[in-house]
This record gives structure tokens, C-alpha cells and sequence, in this order.
């Protein structure tokens, strides 16, 4: 028989979800994998219908599990707003996608401010700013969607890094993870000669720093990262432009356009 679910599972459902498996959704809901799981089979339960694809790489989403997704689409803004209420001393919150090198250079610079406290989030999570997942986006492209408002930041260009070149190979991003393009720009240009491979691009760096290869970085990352110089010009094939994104509406919210006014000063002032 169908019960009507918890509103505190759903929220969790929808956490699983966007991560993709219980270790995300561990990171963001700070309940262990364990409890997450029992949970998440109750919920089934409760609806009568099977959300999830469980397997070795995670939860996947079967055609119920993303038909659901779509329909909360509006439970984490609300549930924001609501923290928001409860806790209207507290600066609100603005959520911050951004890719991990992007969100560390914004993370080391942000000032603290009275008005609004910076939440960053993985630019890999599925949320959407048309549906107010996320108040502000840095993205590799202009976007063309009408609602989004979005503000040229700066030029990223790519150099290959080492602790010295004398260092020969290069260190790669695992298979198993998301492969932004400098990954695959690697794999096709010099496959043959990688070294040692890890699951985050702070891991990477840190291989280079210890001399196990050579690795490819935004010129702006690799300027925090004193210990590595570029050995490459720079690699155009990787050149892209930087957005600053934000609903047209909430841009418009004090908070949210204070952190604009931040993040794209800290920004367009960088050099690449």
C-alpha cells in the first residue's frame, strides 16, 4: 500500500539523485551512506515504484526516479527559502556553481560580507538556475536560454605545468570521473605517455608537484601553484571564454547581486 513520503526523504532523494550515489549525497546531507540507503529503499517502498538503477559506479535514475526528480524540481529552492525564514538573522545564502578550480581561485579571494554568504556547489551537481537550484553560474559559454542573464568575465587559456621540465609524462584524470575537455585534449594528444592518474584535478596538481608527471592546468590555477612552471605555450585548442550567469530575476535580489558584483570583480581583474 502507497504512504505518503516524509518531505525530509524527498529532499534526500532528491540530494541521491543529483549526486549521482550516496557518497554526494553523504558530502551535502552529512547522513552516512548506510542510513541514505535504508532511506532511500523506505521511499521506494512508500511510492510503490523503483527510483533507482544501483550499481558499481552508483544510482542511476530509472525512468520513475527521473520523472519524480522532475517534479521536485522546486523542493530545494523551497527548502532554502524556508532555512532562510527560519534563520533570518543569518545572511541567506547564495549558491555558487563553478568548476573545482574556478570555485578554489573564488574560495581563497572571497571577503566576507554581512549581507550574503557564499555556498558553493559542484558545477557537476544537476541543478538549474532557471529553477532556482543554484543563484549564480560560471560557465565555459555564453548561454542562449532568454531567462539567464550573463556577463563576460575573462579569457581561460591552458599551458602545460610541471615541477620542472625536466619531468616527462604527463598525470590524468581517472576514466571513472567526468572528463572536461583538457582531460580529453590529453588522452587523444598524449595517451600513450601517461604516468599516474587520479579522481580530482587538486589530486593532479598535487602529482605534478611531487614531480610524477606533467599536467595540464587553467593558467589562472596554476598561478596559486607556485612550485610548477609552464613548459607548453599555450594550448589553443583548450581557449574558451568565461560567463557569469544568474536568472534575470534573482540578479536582482540584493544578496545575489552583491555576490555578483564580487565574484565578477575578482574575476574580470585576474589575469588568465
Amino acid at each position: 500500500m502507497k504512504q505518503s513520503p516524509k518531505i525530509d526523504d524527498l529532499v534526500l532523494f532528491v540530494q541521491v539523485a543529483q549526486a549521482g550515489g550516496l557518497a554526494g549525497a553523504v558530502r551535502e546531507s552529512g547522513i552516512s551512506a548506510a542510513t541514505l540507503s535504508r532511506k532511500m529503499q523506505v521511499l521506494e517502498q512508500d511510492l510503490g515504484r523503483h527510483l533507482f538503477l544501483r550499481g558499481p559506479r552508483g544510482y542511476g535514475l530509472t525512468s520513475d526516479g527521473r520523472m519524480l526528480l522532475d517534479d521536485l524540481a522546486d523542493l530545494m529552492p523551497l527548502k532554502s527559502r524556508l532555512s532562510q525564514i527560519l534563520y533570518r538573522d543569518q545572511a541567506p545564502e547564495v549558491r555558487i556553481t563553478a568548476g573545482s578550480w574556478t570555485a578554489a581561485f573564488l574560495a581563497r579571494r572571497i571577503s566576507a560580507q554581512p549581507t550574503w554568504t557564499p555556498a558553493f556547489v559542484e558545477a557537476t551537481a544537476r541543478l538549474d538556475i532557471a529553477r532556482r537550484g543554484a543563484d549564480i553560474g560560471i560557465r565555459n559559454q555564453r548561454p542562449d536560454q532568454p531567462w539567464l542573464a550573463a556577463r563576460r568575465t575573462r579569457q581561460i587559456e591552458y599551458r602545460v605545468y610541471a615541477k620542472s621540465a625536466a619531468v616527462q609524462g604527463y598525470v590524468a584524470l581517472s576514466h571513472d570521473v567526468i572528463q572536461p575537455p583538457s582531460a580529453r585534449w590529453l588522452r587523444d594528444h598524449h595517451g600513450d605517455d601517461i604516468r599516474a592518474t587520479a579522481g580530482s584535478a587538486r589530486l593532479l596538481a598535487d602529482l605534478a608537484l611531487a614531480g610524477a608527471g606533467r599536467v595540464i592546468l587553467p593558467c589562472f590555477a596554476a598561478a596559486d601553484l607556485l612550485d610548477l612552471q609552464p613548459v607548453s605555450d599555450p594550448l589553443q585548442d583548450l581557449a574558451h571564454e568565461e560567463w557569469l550567469v544568474s536568472h534575470h530575476d534573482a540578479r536582482h535580489d540584493p544578496p545575489v547581486r552583491g555576490a555578483l558584483e564580487q565574484i565578477a570583480m575578482i574575476l574580470t581583474k585576474t589575469k588568465t
